[in-house]
């Protein structure tokens, strides 16, 4: 370290970049000087590294601390003691478009608006900016800017470069925050209202206590310094236009942590226009750091409402209500199996697929043949999107329905989806963890875009080594309802159907939640829940994500379970059988086992699994193995495809109403056959991938004529045998 720098006591910084302008106050004295004095001054901490500062001397002197322009790589304001008397030296960027502050007593720095100013008087120094663009944070940051900003800053500037597009924007700050509850004392009232505990026992006080708090903070304004960063951030990024987009998002300081997700629990506001919308809408998203939902969450999780800040991430909008968005994980989050990419996507914009409002499609992407460079999806879902979520004219959202062609076809095709899935890969080594990620397709430009990347927070967190099975020890039930299924657990209890949050406190302990849908204003009686069953959503919307988070099992994107099941069933929710989530009428036997793997006793042979349903794969594929020695076709035949081969050969000359259930099946495949041969492509690529790079032996089909029978179509080509065992079966067939 050179010697100037060593007597600053100021750690080693790149060189400033621009002329700049000195500016001292101080003993009456005032210094000018060049950018050429830095050489004879030392060093000076750029505005990212922590800044040292010295105590006073005996004379009296101070170094005073540094302060940071809101500027990529704009080196801070050092200070030198000279002689007992203090000069306070500030390197101020040319380039910084507000004005300088006045001084407001003797001794002190002139600095423009937005800039940081370390201060010591709190026990260390601290960033006081309140506004801070993405592009300068890190993932470093979350204590400043909260999860979202942060892990938004960091992917700009370490992932853009290898192929991870992320649109930029600002975030408000953590200090921001602070200085808006203290200066607006608004703590107080806070503190008051929740420090009773029974709030959180009686969802009717909750939600007062919740509602009052938040009208406290929509009531107090903003302070005029926070204003004026705010107006300049918003004409930095905009360019001052009035129609230019933003998406306003929540961040908070102890969210989207390792262990705890915190889904929705605060608001997100799109297609955001004009700064007077831009200040309403980030008001409201401070305000939402107490909704229901995020008070009872933190309360649940030990986090202490005092400890946790809000931001606002103001994003620059993708266009994707012209085009489609989704949701992917870099591992299965279902079994935690870490070689796929878990896609989903939908048209439109992607709070629909977040929120649990639509069935999206869904794709598996195998990372070992991607990281090849061969075809890699080894399995698709189609959902039935039949709605979107758009612009409004002059800002805002709406629902609207989906074409029937829309419906009927991939919302994202197989290139697009691969190409996400080498970013998700990406994202997760940088990140060196199992990644959350939100992603958008502008239908402008066509382009994909990242929005949004968090750690996955529950497949990931599963202890390793150790199995829990759920296993049903009846099966006499009928089937009430199917859906997608959301964990791999059972749960069983009498209905209860909700139409709104408005009904919560007629919600019992172990009841079975019926909805429509379940957003995080849920989450309050969610937690109470045996089970969760709504009409629409899928498996990567909020209310999967917190299910799988409370360990509650749900079935998601059932189609019409609040009319098919009624207030008081008693019903049994498997989640155990596969990707598909039953509600089986009565109360059956289940049972449920832990087995740790390290205690098993090592065996003298290779043993290879018997697995034939592609929906359980991930799951055995984690089981001590040598591959899978028998993998049968008839459960990918009659689960996947569910269409006689004969029907599919001869599709033209099926009756109108075969046809329809076969064009139900075959919704996003080119021809029949197309569709019979790639969902077989699919199922074996699955049990194939389970067990990579290890065996599998793939058994044809040896369905019996009874069994083909019950295919669609079956009937119009199969005989009816006495005794089917010996009948018309096997080599038979071939």
């Amino acid at each position: 370290m050179p010697a100037q720098s060593k007597m600053m006591g100021a750690v080693p910084a790149c060189k400033p970049r621009r002329s700049t302008t000195l500016l001292a106050a101080g003993a009456g004295a005032c210094v000018a000087s060049s950018l050429a004095l830095s050489s004879s001054l030392g060093y000076v901490a750029p505005a990212r590294q922590p800044v040292q500062t010295r105590p006073a001397s005996a004379t009296g002197s101070a170094l005073l601390p540094a302060a940071a322009v809101a500027g990529a790589e704009i080196p801070g304001a050092g200070a030198l003691a000279v002689g007992g008397a203090a000069f306070a030296v500030g390197l101020v960027a040319a380039t910084a478009r507000a004005g300088s502050r006045r001084a407001k007593a003797a001794g002190s720095i002139a600095l423009p608006r937005g800039m940081a100013v370390v201060r010591s008087a709190r026990g260390g120094e601290e960033d006081t900016r309140v506004c801070i663009p993405l592009e300068e944070l890190r993932n470093t940051d979350v204590d400043k800017v909260g999860g979202k900003s942060a892990s938004l800053g960091e992917m700009i500037s370490q992932l853009s470069d290898v192929g991870v597009p992320v649109p930029g924007g600002f975030s408000t700050t953590a200090f921001a925050y602070k200085e808006f509850l203290d200066k607006g004392g608004i703590n107080d009232f806070i503190n008051e209202k929740l420090s009773d505990e029974s709030i959180y026992e009686d969802v009717d006080k909750l939600m007062a206590v919740g509602q009052a708090i938040r009208d406290k903070i929509m009531d107090t304004p903003f302070q005029p310094d926070f204003e004026e960063e705010l107006k300049r951030q918003w004409e930095r990024v905009s360019g001052g236009s009035d129609t230019f987009t933003f998406a306003v998002r929540s961040s908070a300081t102890a969210e989207d942590l390792p262990d705890a997700s915190f889904a929705g629990q605060q608001e997100t506001y799109l297609n955001v226009m004009g700064y007077e919308d831009m200040k309403a809408k980030v008001h409201l998203v401070f305000a939402s750091l107490f909704t229901d939902r995020a008070i009872s969450y933190r309360h649940d999780r030990g986090f202490e409402h005092s400890k946790v800040q809000l931001c606002a991430t103001c994003q620059k909008m993708v266009r994707s209500e012209t085009g489609a968005a989704g949701v992917m994980f870099s591992l299965d989050t279902e079994s935690g199996f870490r070689d796929v990419v878990f896609v989903t996507s939908a048209y439109g914009l992607g709070e629909t697929v977040v929120g649990g409002t639509v069935n999206p499609d869904e794709w598996y992407v195998f990372k070992p043949t991607l990281a090849e460079g061969k075809d890699a999806i080894v399995s698709r879902t189609m959902g039935s999107k039949l709605i979107k979520m758009v612009y409004s004219k002059g800002g805002g959202s709406e629902t609207v329905p989906t074409t029937e062609e829309e419906q009927k076809s991939w919302s994202a095709t197989d290139q697009e989806v691969t190409d996400l899935a080498v970013m998700a890969v990406k994202i997760e080594k940088h990140y060196g963890r199992p990644m959350d990620i939100e992603w958008a397709r502008d239908g402008d430009d066509g382009k994909l875009y990242i929005v949004q990347a968090r750690p996955e927070t529950v497949a990931s967190q599963k202890k390793v080594g150790v199995i829990e099975d759920y296993k049903m020890l009846e099966k006499g039930g009928d089937v009430l309802v199917e859906g997608r299924a959301v964990g791999k657990r059972i749960g069983a209890g009498k209905v209860n159907i909700l139409k709104s949050i408005d009904e919560m406190s007629s919600f019992e302990q172990g009841q079975v939640l019926v909805a429509d849908m379940t957003d995080p204003d849920w989450e309050p009686i969610m937690k109470k829940a045996g089970a969760i069953v709504t009409n629409r959503g899928g498996r990567t919307c909020h209310a999967a994500i917190i299910a799988r988070e409370l360990g509650i099992p749900a079935v998601v994107g059932s189609g019409d379970a609040t009319e098919r099941l009624a207030v008081g069933d008693e019903v049994t929710v498997s989640c155990c059988e596969g990707d598909t989530g039953r509600i089986y009428k009565g109360l059956l036997k289940f049972e449920r086992t832990e087995q740790d793997l390290g205690e098993l006793p090592e065996v003298g042979m290779k043993i290879m699994m018997n697995v034939g349903n592609p929906e359980t794969a991930f799951t055995f594929g984690q089981l001590p193995n040598e591959g899978i020695g028998l993998a049968r076709l008839e459960f990918v035949i009659n689960n996947a495809i569910g269409v006689h081969p004969k029907a599919l050969l001869n599709y033209e000359t099926l009756d109108a109403a075969t046809k329809a259930l076969v064009d139900e099946k075959m919704r996003g495949y080119a021809s029949p056959k197309e569709f019979y041969v790639k969902k077989i492509v699919e199922g074996v690529a699955t049990l194939a991938a389970s067990v990579y790079p290890k065996r599998i032996i793939v058994r044809l089909s040896d369905f019996k004529s009874n069994e083909y029978k019950s295919l669609i179509g079956g009937d119009q080509y199969e005989p009816d045998e006495e005794n089917p065992m010996i009948g018309f079966r096997g080599c038979g067939r071939y």
